[in-house]
């Protein structure tokens, strides 16, 4: 297929948005074999199927590098709580914060997790994503895990859309471990974590590197199987306060480190060093209310790449709606238009380790984004408005 007659924001490098007025791209089954302007185009495309988009702008499909969609109930009532002054931190001392979502995770059946997840996912497609990263974290226990991570494969079978899946054991303690995060760690987090990747359920595998969870002796224990079993790693590094998490992630060559409010100027440099991505989320910042805003200009004096992502999720990010976090992006961190958008495409696939997709160039894949808008900058500018045209997962309109 011909796509004609758009302005293609191709993000050919971080400097721009790569733009070609009156462009054109062709798509070849499930990967792009040509973009440039139209003027240009080789005659042996000159016989394809022509979709005309009348003007209109394309660009690389979104990516949400870090979502927890599947998960039991809701926590409105802390929301509440928090609202009448209590902390983050004291909601989940007092048995709230992700203890809850684990009672209610562990009491879910499968097909109402996967019911639940799959309308959270059908806001995210509305808005133009074709991948999608899914944690576990809401079980603490082997079985609750396991049913997590079968519920995120269940995803795509049922949506075209790219799932990529985080083991995420390391969230919380449980209540049944309360005191003892070692004996968790060695008993149920890193067992739990070989049968999930017996049974091929995990692509990545994650850890909360914080006071109320885990420290990094602790995540580091999990992170050496990740690495005897091949498996990439993450890290929730640095949200609420310094705990050596982001140079943990630096040392163990992370795809990212996420949050990262508390990252220091001596931390970013050893990200960059590592070329671990700066995962954003301004809907836990925004939800929370916190004042510590991650160190935008460190991050851009080291060429630290920058994602942005939703964090969906019951407490700190209620939020299926990517476009948002990138005017959140934006108007809460300062971030440029130009990197909001790099933060949902190129650098949203570099977190996830996807090396095809993020830019508009041969050989990626295709999967795009049509918007009725007539410059990128707009995406990030609106706040509570949708002006996708057009989705297009591998090469299908």
């Amino acid at each position: 297929m011909l796509l004609t007659n758009a302005t293609i924001a191709t993000l050919r490098t971080d400097e721009t948005f790569g733009l070609i007025e009156a462009g054109a791209v062709v798509l070849d089954n499930d990967r792009i074999s040509w973009v440039g302007a139209k003027a240009d185009l080789p005659d042996t495309y000159a016989s394809l199927p022509v979709k005309d988009l009348e003007g209109r702008l394309v660009t690389p499909a979104l990516i949400d590098c870090h979502t927890h969609v599947v998960f039991g109930g809701n926590r409105a009532a802390e929301f509440e709580q928090r609202l009448n002054g209590a902390t983050y931190a004291e909601v989940a001392k007092a048995g709230g914060g992700i203890v809850s979502t684990v009672r209610a995770t562990r009491a879910a059946k499968p097909e109402t997790l996967l019911a639940d997840a799959l309308k959270r996912v059908d806001a995210l497609i509305s808005e133009g994503i074709t991948a999608i990263e899914v944690k576990s974290g809401y079980g603490l226990d082997q079985e609750t895990e396991l049913k997590m991570l079968r519920v995120a494969r269940q995803i795509s079978a049922r949506r075209p859309v790219d799932v990529r899946t985080s083991f995420l054991g390391a969230h919380a303690v449980p209540p049944e471990f309360n005191g003892h995060a070692d004996a968790y760690i060695d008993t149920v987090c890193i067992p739990t974590l070989r049968a999930a990747h017996a049974e091929g359920l995990v692509d990545a595998v994650d850890g909360f590197c914080e006071g109320i969870a885990f420290n990094p002796d602790q995540i580091t224990r999990v992170f050496d199987v990740a690495r005897e079993l091949g498996l990439p790693v993450k890290l929730h590094a640095e949200q609420l306060s310094h705990m050596g998490g982001a140079q943990l992630a630096a040392r163990c060559g992370a795809l990212s480190a996420d949050h990262v409010e508390y990252v220091t100027e001596a931390d970013a440099q050893a990200m960059a060093k590592a070329g671990t991505v700066a995962v954003l989320l301004p809907g836990a910042f925004y939800t929370l209310r916190e004042t510590q805003s991650p160190p935008i200009e460190a991050f851009r004096g080291h060429r630290v790449p920058m994602a942005l992502a939703t964090d969906c999720n019951p407490g700190s990010s209620p939020l299926t709606s990517l476009l948002l976090a990138m005017n959140m992006g934006c108007t809460l961190f300062r971030l440029t238009p130009l990197e909001a958008l790099l933060g949902v495409t190129a650098h949203a696939a570099t977190a996830l380790g996807l090396k095809d997709r993020g830019r508009i160039a041969p050989g990626a894949l295709a999967d795009l984004c049509v918007w009725d808008v007539q410059h990128p900058a707009e995406l990030a500018y609106r706040i509570g408005f949708n002006p996708l045209h057009a989705r297009i997962f591998r090469g299908q309109l």
